[in-house]
């Protein structure tokens, strides 16, 4: 009878340790746990470092089907800009400069975004290698990444609870070093949404725009902190317009390009500017990437870059290398 008990509780034990919650199956729970949702509503904080520079946001992801709205406002000076995807295409909006660029774009299927469910989910299951590993709150998720314009983010850890519930995200370089996390306070997997929550018209603002700067001359000039091999600045000139200057600074040699300058000035009326390339995450805004060019906003200054020569990675780690706290604009607010 001894015998037949001590059988009894090693297969108990057995059963209850292969069952969820195990970490050879916390992958399979989490998969299955999100694919089985058609919506969801997250509420977090996002952190990207660059070089020695800390950005911080707060962030609200949803997706209702194949829409998708995620609102990234900057702590620190309440910059706000909205990534939507609708039945229309996809849309990278600035609310305070009432203006957007649409792109015809696969987002958010053609990379790793670390803030979406369902793209951590496509990041474990592309990845034959992914594996997980019992922690002390719960469970880590080891996954490569894709983040085709930024080759220095190789990897990530997805925390979970014990019920394969998410935590947060780390997205790392090939050091190990972390380069963004999120963390998540907050998943509602049936948020009801207003009627217009996915439309380009519930994000525009016809009142938004009535305070513009003092000024809208450069005074400084900000130069790119790394520039590609054998490239250097050959000419810097600053050009009147009705709206107030414009810098436009050549570079010349192996890799050149052209890189130009001036302050944001809000529209009158919502403008939406044609894109055809992609959205890129840049550690203080989101840009507009197309085949030869890169455009962006960043501390009430407009940058755009164009090169028929260089690379979206060589495009992007110069615009990252562009320090914004350091430009100042004069009569700036």
């Amino acid at each position: 009878m001894k015998k037949y008990i001590v059988l009894f509780i090693t297969l108990i034990l057995f059963v209850s340790g292969c069952g969820k919650g195990d970490s050879n199956n916390i992958k399979e729970d989490f998969i299955k746990n999100i694919e089985k949702r058609s919506s969801f509503l997250i509420k977090g904080t996002m952190s990207i470092i660059s070089n020695e520079d800390n950005f911080s946001y707060n962030v609200v992801a949803a997706k209702d089907n194949d829409y998708y709205r995620v609102n990234l406002v900057n702590t620190i000076n309440n910059h706000e800009q909205v990534i939507l995807k609708s039945e229309e295409g996809v849309y990278v909006i600035t609310p305070s400069l009432n203006k957007s660029f649409k792109f015809q774009s696969e987002w958010p299927d053609n990379g790793s975004q670390a803030y979406l469910l369902d793209s951590l989910v496509s990041d474990i299951k592309s990845d034959t290698s992914s594996k997980a590993e019992k922690s002390d709150n719960g469970y880590i998720i080891y996954a490569k990444v894709n983040y085709p314009n930024n080759a220095n983010l190789v990897s990530e850890k997805i925390y979970v609870d014990n019920k394969a519930e998410i935590q947060k995200v780390e997205v790392l370089d090939a050091s190990d070093n972390i380069k963004i996390t999120v963390n998540f306070t907050s998943i509602d997997y049936k948020p009801t949404f207003n009627d217009d929550y996915f439309k380009l018209e519930s994000l525009i603002d016809e009142e938004c725009c009535k305070d513009e700067p003092t000024s809208k001359t450069i005074d400084e000039i900000i130069y790119p902190l790394y520039l590609p091999t054998n490239t250097y600045l050959s000419a810097k000139d600053t050009i009147a317009t009705d709206d107030g200057n414009r810098v436009i600074l050549t570079f010349t040699g192996e890799a050149p390009f052209t890189l130009i300058e001036e302050v944001s000035v809000p529209k009158d009326e919502f403008e939406i500017i044609p894109v055809y390339g992609e959205p890129l995450m840049l550690s203080s805004t989101y840009g507009a990437l197309s085949a030869n060019s890169l455009y962006w906003t960043s501390n009430n200054i407009d940058f755009y870059i164009s090169s028929d020569k260089l690379s979206s990675t060589d495009l992007g780690a110069i615009a990252e290398s562009i320090s914004s706290g350091a430009l100042t604009v004069s009569g700036e607010k």
